[in-house]
């Protein structure tokens, strides 16, 4: 197999809204969230081979290999499908990590997908989405491509259209672990259920946001910035905040205002993901 090789996009997402509904005996949150990508993100470059093994640059200091998610998504296909191939990926990583914009979870998913392809293994979405499961909760969205209204741990999907607004998407110079926020004693636990028509409805929300915004000084301090600008807020436990905006203009303007103490991109959010996009080229 003299393959070339094809370049595939990883891209972010963002909770439009996150709501956490109660909490199971196991530790685990029962939540509400809408999941929306935005055209800006990773970019894999794969190349299969008849090697037999899975290699990965750059390395990733203090990951070793076979904790990365992108090898354990390639890895986990290729058991699943008997595979005899290989593969050398390579990534360009513009996504921050413990950010909240699943970075992780959509290298594991361009993996699954773009792989499935290439090795031909024919394997089906639903397939592949509980393979992403078994990786993190976010992987399956990722997988499916469409903006997905998300229940239960995240794990029960629907497809969802959301206003596809501009964000500028800002990061302090911090990151988050995510058991910090949800293992926190004060995260509110008890939000009602509703239903999707009326959560489209209501002014977005998210749970966690209290909680991070005292924790960490530094996103309060990013929010207080975006406030002054555009309705904005955290995406999942953050650090990652955006502010929405109706045009592309908008964003931009106030992108170049961007303090210094802040890292940040502008994007288009979307409702189909720009990998499903890159997989019907491919195909075609």
């Amino acid at each position: 197999m003299n393959a070339p090789s094809t370049v595939w996009p990883s891209p972010a997402k963002l909770n439009l809204f996150l709501y956490i509904t109660g909490r199971r005996e196991n530790g685990y949150h029962d939540l509400q969230t809408l999941f929306q990508f935005v055209d800006y993100g990773d970019t894999l470059t794969i190349t299969p081979n008849e090697s037999g093994t899975i290699t990965l640059s750059p390395d990733i200091e203090g990951i070793p290999c076979e904790d990365n998610l992108i090898y354990r998504a390639a890895s986990a296909l290729k058991t699943h499908a008997n595979s005899s191939l290989g593969a050398h990926i390579h990534v360009e990583k513009v996504l921050p990590m413990g950010g909240g914009l699943g970075g992780g979870s959509s290298n594991a998913a361009t993996t699954l997908v773009a792989l499935n392809y290439l090795w031909q293994t024919n394997i089906d979405e639903d397939t592949l989405a509980n393979m992403g499961l078994a990786l993190g909760a976010d992987v399956p969205v990722f997988v499916r491509g469409r903006a997905a209204f998300a229940e239960g741990v995240g794990e029960k999907l629907q497809p969802a259209d959301a206003p596809e607004k501009w964000f500028l998407v800002t990061k302090p110079a911090i990151s988050i672990p995510t058991a910090a926020v949800f293992g926190h004693s004060d995260l509110p636990r008890n939000t009602p259920y509703r239903s999707l028509t009326e959560l489209l409805s209501t002014k977005h929300e998210n749970d966690c946001e209290k909680i991070v915004r005292e924790l960490f000084p530094e996103v309060d301090k990013a929010l207080k910035w975006l406030l002054e600008y555009a309705p904005s807020r955290l995406t999942g436990t953050g650090a990652c905040v955006f502010a929405e905006f109706d045009s592309e203009q908008e964003a931009r303007e106030v992108h170049k205002n961007l303090p210094d103490w802040l890292s940040g991109f502008v994007a288009q959010g979307v409702n189909r993901s720009p990998l499903l996009s890159a997989l019907s080229d491919y195909a075609d």
